[in-house]
């Protein structure tokens, strides 16, 4: 008996969907994880040993002071401000978003041309 088009595009868009999922998965360690495809927002908890693993790479809390934060993402560590143009690691631009006393939120995002 031959599969109907309809089961057919039913079956063909739950793998991609799954396939999808597996690919945008992340996982951390007293950090929270936002993901799209080619993006990441990771808000890390302060004081403690903050990790997520994102896009295919780890980002860490390195340390904050003030309103600079380092971080360390595809193994590369950066210094970053609020404000300041995207930093380059790995392929990937990493921006700071937002620095309080609990938290410190960064995006991680594929670059384009990598």
């Amino acid at each position: 008996m031959p599969i109907s088009p309809v089961r057919r595009a039913a079956g063909l868009f739950a793998g991609l969907a799954l396939g999808l999922a597996v690919l945008a998965g992340c996982s951390s360690q007293g950090a929270s994880t936002d993901c799209g495809l080619d993006a990441c927002t990771v808000t890390f908890e302060r004081g403690v040993d903050a990790s997520a693993t994102i896009l295919g790479v780890e980002a860490k809390l390195v340390g904050a002071e003030g309103d600079q934060v380092t971080v360390e993402v595809a193994g590369e560590q950066l210094t970053l401000t609020t404000g300041q143009q995207a930093a380059e690691a790995g392929g990937f631009a990493v921006t700071l978003d937002s620095v309080t006393d609990q938290q410190v939120k960064i995006r991680v995002s594929r670059n384009p041309g990598s």
